[in-house]
């Protein structure tokens, strides 16, 4: 038993370190990873338009009116290689819209700080500073190129660092855990 954990937390720590390498590459080589990330989801649309294209002439003899295999299948394709020829123009709209999102979700909490010190409740100053902070990064986000990218490869970078520490403090401990 105790050499299945060993052998799990192990693969564990070795998916940590190439999260950490990937996130390292997000950061390092924005536009690289955007247009990597482009050409694998552009993949993957185009992989499932092949699969329903596929799926609906093997269901054609069964007489579904209401089989849109052949329309969805097409429609993924067409995205696929919008996805993959404007890899540029997908970041940035992903990126607009999550900026204008979190900027909407800033304001929100600003209103919501206000109400809190016309309450009189002492809590209202730190909403108010995390308000203004999550209106300056939606900002950012909306203004910066590859801000998207970048912000994802720092969590992905954060994440394996916390997770390859937990696995060590977990590799370390695990005889007083069986």
């Amino acid at each position: 038993m105790k050499d299945i954990l060993k052998k799990s937390v192990w693969s564990d720590i070795i998916m940590s370190i190439i999260f950490a390498i990937i996130g390292i590459l997000m950061i390092a080589k924005t536009d690289t990873a955007t247009k990597i990330i482009a050409c694998v989801l552009g993949g993957v649309f185009i992989v499932v338009g092949i699969i329903r294209i596929v799926d609906y002439f093997i269901a054609k003899g069964n007489s579904d009116f209401y089989n849109y295999d052949l329309v969805y299948g097409i429609i993924a394709i067409v995205i696929g290689i919008v996805t993959i020829s404007c890899s540029n123009l997908v970041e940035s709209m992903f990126r607009i819209m999550i900026g204008i999102w979190i900027v909407y979700s800033g304001l929100l909490r600003l209103s919501l700080s206000l109400k809190l010190h016309s309450a009189k409740l002492s809590i209202w100053s730190i909403s108010l500073i995390l308000s203004v902070i999550m209106i300056i990064g939606g900002v950012c986000m909306i203004m910066q190129n590859g801000a998207l990218i970048l912000t994802i490869g720092i969590m992905l970078l954060v994440y394996s660092i916390m997770d390859l520490i937990e696995n060590i403090i977990y590799m370390k401990n695990i005889n007083e855990l069986l």
